[in-house]
């Protein structure tokens, strides 16, 4: 993992909005209606080239395909194993529970159908069937890279075991632990064969802080802990082989736009995550109800062999960051690591996280990704004391 070594390098947690035209195909191939493949590659294509292409554009310099080629974060793998049918019945967050009137204002403003509460679940053991179209996905993304020479490292993410078993829940399996196991063995082909293509791995873990309102609700805090060891076991269970150096660990509290007034502590937490096999923490800190975690940090030290990647751009908002915001955000983040070499600029989440779900309009998403680019430059001047390139 290259670190900031003269500045302040960018990234970002991973998916970019989708147009509407792709929207569509990628929805109507994860119900199985019938499709011009053709068509469909013909979309990939222009919409991987175009995310690229604004990526450069913005000064991002640790970039990804924007998840152009999968229709949400960790809803696609049914289509990549067996075992999953039917229809899980996911808890929403204590957000949508508690304030019915977010539902509804949401039911408005997104009232096409997603996948995110009614994905498959496990209806027998689960089987990776094949990594082709994984290879296909890193094989158009580095083709497209190159020709654009645009970023100075790739990264390409993957769903946790945890996050999967808490979204395709468990109808099979004799315990939720031999489930994670199960999904550990499974997806740990996807995990290699991002590595081997010489990417960075991102493992995207929300279930490690945003189940503790969903799936997890009903546990005490020590439960929830236990609960989140297992899946962070089940990570490393997973990535067995991989030096930690090429992996990066993403953990949020969910991307919405509501109370969040019943996520987690990060301190309750923050010692569970240093146990992650990985060399890089994603952290959602501009959102509001966090932007104080940075105390944590101060109080739990983060490990030594680990770069902090501090969200510092809000994925929920259209406001778009002044660069002196992102830079003073970056300014705490090195003071709470001590280390300004080891603090990425990233954001708190993704823009797309799920095909017709964006929250950020796509003329806003570039935009701040500039500023999170403008930020860390500022932020550089004053760490380093001097221009940077």
């Amino acid at each position: 993992m290259i670190l900031s070594r003269d500045r302040i390098l960018a990234t970002h947690v991973g998916s970019l909005p989708r147009n509407e035209t792709l929207s569509e195909l990628l929805i109507q191939r994860e119900e199985g209606v019938a499709k011009d493949p053709v068509q469909l590659d013909r979309e990939i294509d222009r919409a991987v080239r175009h995310v690229v292409t604004k990526q450069a554009e913005a000064g991002i310099d640790i970039g990804n395909d924007g998840e152009q080629q999968r229709v949400g974060f960790q809803t696609y793998i049914p289509q990549r194993m067996t075992g999953f049918g039917g229809e899980s019945k996911r808890r929403r967050g204590r957000d949508y529970e508690e304030f019915p009137a977010l539902v509804e204002m949401l039911k408005n403003r997104f009232p096409k159908r997603s996948r995110m509460q009614n994905a498959p679940e496990a209806q027998g053991e689960v089987r990776y069937l094949d990594t082709a179209p994984l290879r296909r996905e890193i094989e158009r993304f580095q083709r497209t890279a190159k020709q654009e020479s645009a970023f100075v490292e790739a990264f390409m993410t993957a769903p946790s075991p945890g996050i999967v078993s808490t979204t395709m829940l468990n109808a099979h399996y004799d315990s939720h632990e031999s489930y994670l196991r199960a999904l550990a063995g499974e997806l740990r082909n996807e995990y290699l064969a991002i590595h081997k293509a010489e990417l960075l791995l991102q493992i995207d873990a929300p279930d490690l802080a945003m189940d503790r309102a969903m799936f997890y609700r009903d546990l005490t805090d020590a439960e929830f802990v236990r609960a989140c060891e297992l899946h962070v076991a089940a990570i490393n269970q997973a990535v067995e082989g991989i030096p930690r150096d090429r992996i990066r660990l993403h953990c949020c509290w969910g991307n919405w736009d509501g109370p969040h007034i019943y996520d987690v502590p990060l301190a309750l937490i923050l010692p569970v995550l240093y146990q992650a096999h990985a060399g890089g923490l994603s952290i959602e800190l501009a959102n509001p109800r966090h932007q104080h975690e940075y105390e944590a940090l101060r109080r739990n030290p983060l490990p030594k062999h680990m770069v902090l990647l501090p969200g510092v751009i809000d994925t929920t908002t259209n406001i778009v960051e002044h660069p002196e915001v992102v830079a003073r955000r970056l300014q705490e983040a090195v003071s709470a690591v001590g280390d300004r070499e080891r603090v990425i600029a990233s954001a708190d989440c993704g823009f797309g996280t799920f095909t017709n779900r964006e929250w950020v309009i796509e003329d806003a998403v570039w935009l701040k990704l500039k500023s999170l680019h403008e930020g860390a430059a500022l932020a550089s001047v004053r760490l380093w004391g001097r221009g940077t390139a």
